[in-house]
């Protein structure tokens, strides 16, 4: 069974989109500095790295799946130049009424990716930038790493509270399997 790294795509990987807005385009997507180093360096350690995302701007109609599945795509060639595997990417299309199964805090994407990627849940961590990204790890029974925001102070229950992914993943590979 494979261990898995889960991160959530916006406020992890990119910068968040103003309030309200969407990240739909490459025009929009800003890297935050530090991420390449950080996949690359899950990867080394033999974690699967898979992106789980609610992306509510498909159902809002702002972009087709085959545009944020192309985006995705161009993502993914883009951390590959610097030595960062993404495995796969998850993501939930749909609008948060009525509730499924995929979108976040629901388990459903790591789930489906447990199955078909052959992951074991419990030695696998959710990093995220919400509460809600936190509670779908804990649904699905990962340890969690929360991404605080500029001046936010941890107050849920995640395993580990960093400042961005490179330093939740010092601080995961500390933590050890």
């Amino acid at each position: 069974m494979n261990r898995a790294a889960f991160l959530d795509r916006d406020g992890v990987i990119n910068y968040n989109a103003p309030e309200g807005q969407y990240v739909t385009c490459r025009e929009k997507f800003q890297f935050i500095p530090g991420v390449e180093e950080a996949i690359a360096s899950l990867n080394s350690a033999g974690y699967v790295v898979i992106v789980v995302t609610n992306q509510r701007c498909v159902a809002k109609g702002l972009l087709t799946a085959q545009g944020l599945d192309s985006l995705h795509e161009w993502m993914c060639r883009e951390l590959a130049k610097a030595g960062a595997a993404i495995t796969a990417v998850y993501y939930c299309p749909h609008e948060s009424q009525p509730p499924c199964t995929c979108r976040k805090p629901a388990p459903g994407m790591l789930l489906s990716a447990a199955r078909i990627h052959e992951i074991d849940l419990i030695k696998s961590w959710l990093v995220g930038d919400s509460d809600v990204d936190i509670q779908a790890g804990r649904h699905a029974s990962c340890r969690t790493a929360r991404i605080l925001k500029r001046n936010e102070v941890p107050r849920d229950s995640a395993d580990v509270f960093a400042r961005s992914l490179l330093d939740a993943t010092h601080q995961i590979l500390k933590f050890g399997s």
